[in-house]
């Protein structure tokens, strides 16, 4: 296994590809061979001439790539997977808890499927994450968007007719995408207060200058993968009730809560935007896995009656591609370069490692992974 093929996206809006001409140059380097589909850097900036140059071969569909490859890397799965050879390894990332019935596909087409985001968050791992990397710029990305459209500015400004106050910031959720636009909306100069179930990312978000809402409510805690625990409806309620006083008084409040394979928990619901400010706005960044925002739409912004609008905050990564596809590109890199045979010249599929047990989804025409071998 040492022949890669890089597709071209096939959703309209998806504007990332999976390898830049930098990784591929040092990967041609390392031994492995590159077929790249035309025009699959295009939407990012990248032109066909800049992967020739980078030592890749240009494929002019995908038919010719899966002809020649070995190994598929792409930023979502394939829809359709007619072409692609038996033993053929996919990789991608797939949300493989929402989409069961294209893994029994995979499995039955005898594609060997890695999913990128079940790689495990651990030390050895955090180059290949890909979850962290997107999401560090959709964090930023939700506060330039939340700028953007609040009629009102960030910083506080002095001036000859008077003082503008600064905006008001919420922010629930402080992971990998709440620091950073806890970040971001600090920068822009706004006042910012955030909270989150784990009690030990109080003083990183005090660090980055915000103020942390505390909220008693019992034992929460954070899984092994270093996502918040689900809470229970009692907790759920108390979270509830503390958040809608700051939310009544914020001009924006984005929301990160996301429970991984999982519906994302409402924490926002429509008595708490009711009582909002008219003309503030929410950012629902869980809108994709049924949203922390009631009546939040991930493929429309809501324009509510008392003036509230809830935005849909769905991959805000797409909006930068050209940042987005170096720091995706960069965590494919450190997969491939992790199970490179440098001796044999081969990619090494070990089914002793440790990453692989936990992204490795289908093999040998079965479902293999731990959490999806019954369905």
């Amino acid at each position: 296994m040492n022949k890669i093929f890089l597709c071209r996206e096939t959703e309209q809006d998806e504007t990332r590809v999976a390898l830049v001409p930098s990784d591929i140059k040092a990967l041609t380097a390392m031994g492995y061979r590159i077929i790249v589909q035309s025009g699959a850097g295009l939407k990012a900036g990248l032109q066909d001439s800049a992967y020739s140059a980078a030592g890749a071969e240009i494929a002019m569909t995908p038919d010719e790539g899966y002809k020649l490859c070995d190994i598929i890397v792409r930023i979502n799965k394939s829809d359709d997977i007619s072409g692609i050879r038996e033993n053929t390894l996919h990789v991608s990332s797939f949300d493989v808890f929402n989409q069961k019935n294209a893994v029994k596909q995979y499995a039955q087409a005898g594609i060997k499927l890695i999913s990128l985001e079940m790689i495990p968050r651990t030390t050895l791992a955090q180059k290949m994450d890909i979850q962290s990397s997107q999401a560090s710029l959709a964090g930023y990305y939700a506060v330039i968007l939340a700028a953007s459209k609040l009629p009102k500015i960030f910083p506080m400004m002095m001036t000859p007719s008077g003082t503008i106050t600064p905006a008001r910031v919420f922010i629930i959720g402080a992971g990998v995408a709440g620091l950073q636009a806890i970040a971001s909306a600090k920068r822009l100069g706004a006042r910012v207060e955030a909270f989150d179930t784990r009690p030990a990312v109080e003083e990183q978000v005090k660090s980055l200058g915000a103020k942390f809402l505390k909220i008693d409510l019992g034992e929460t805690g954070q899984t092994e993968q270093g996502y918040a625990k689900e809470l229970n409806a009692e907790q759920i309620e108390l979270q509830r009730k503390a958040q809608a006083k700051v939310c009544a008084l914020s001009d924006v409040v984005i929301t990160t809560a996301k429970v991984f394979g999982r519906r994302a928990p409402i924490l926002l619901t429509k008595d708490m935007i009711a009582q909002m400010k008219s003309g503030s706005i929410i950012i629902d960044m869980a809108v994709k896995t049924g949203g922390n925002a009631e009546g939040s739409d991930p493929n429309n912004d809501v324009l509510l009656d008392n003036g509230v609008r809830i935005i849909s905050g769905d991959s805000l990564e797409r909006y930068i591609p050209k940042d987005a596809s170096n720091m995706f590109s960069g965590n494919i890199f450190a997969f491939l370069e992790h199970f490179w045979d440098a001796q044999n010249k081969t990619f090494r599929l070990d089914t002793n490692d440790e990453i692989l047990n936990e992204c490795l989804i289908t093999s040998d025409k079965k479902i293999v992974h731990k959490n999806f071998i019954e369905q």
